[in-house]
């Protein structure tokens, strides 16, 4: 007499109660990695001449909203796709993250955890006029050491970055999501994932646009890729 099929076999065991459970499928999807993307939003017309900081009203550019496009199209063509899209509350974020999420039937969920830092008084300031000033050698060659007049330090910014996508990567087991922010904090996220001291995150390259990866549940961080212009490294082969 033949075998009965595979398909059968299991569904019998899960009718007499010898088939994994809903609470053990639960606990292997708990026990998967979670891939999370990190893209910097695009371009804006002050992109590289003054540092934005929280400053409301800035959106992308033309440049930027195209950006934006191919990073959606990119994204789009994963598989599995991603669960869930998050951006930072700023304009130039939750416009890069509006069509990530179009295209995957998503909405975008906005987090304050993915913010910008907190650049208080120098918020909206030129670059040319900032990099003149004395503490600027001290932005540049020991951040950790710096704090924003009237804003946050970099320590406080990247634990709250990584203590954001720690969060978010717990709450989807097993899934990939996407997170919309800015350039130093995912410098600060990629630098704590591969064990880079925080003063030396500013040699991470994050342009507007690129996409960076890691994977977390593991026994330890994994990064992906790091200010991709491609994913073809996500996809199956």
């Amino acid at each position: 007499m033949p075998a009965p099929p595979r398909q059968k076999v299991a569904r019998a065991a899960r009718a007499v109660g010898t088939g994994p459970s809903a609470a053990s499928r639960r606990s292997r999807a708990a026990a998967r990695p979670t891939v999370v993307l990190l893209v910097r939003h695009g371009m804006t017309p002050s992109t590289g001449k003054v540092l934005p900081g929280r400053a409301a009203g800035l959106h992308l550019s033309d440049a930027g909203r195209a950006q934006a496009g191919r990073v959606a199209e990119r994204i789009a063509a994963l598989a599995p796709p991603p669960a869930a899209v998050y951006s930072s509350p700023m304009e130039r974020t939750r416009e890069t993250a509006s069509p990530i999420a179009k295209a995957l039937g998503l909405r975008v969920r906005t987090h304050p955890g993915l913010l910008d830092a907190a650049v208080g008084d120098w918020e909206g300031k030129p670059l040319k006029a900032l990099a003149r000033k004395a503490e600027w050698k001290t932005v540049i060659g020991w951040p950790t050491g710096f704090r924003f007049p009237g804003g946050e330090s970099f320590p406080e910014m990247a634990t709250r970055a990584v203590d954001t996508v720690l969060a978010l990567a717990a709450e989807h087991r097993g899934e990939r999501i996407v997170c919309v922010s800015h350039a130093d904090p995912i410098q600060s996220v990629i630098a704590a994932m591969a064990g880079i001291p925080l003063d030396m995150a500013q040699r991470i390259a994050i342009s507007p646009a690129s996409i960076s990866a890691v994977v977390l549940g593991g026994i330890r961080p994994l990064v992906l890729c790091v200010n991709s212009t491609s994913l073809e490294e996500l996809v199956p082969s």
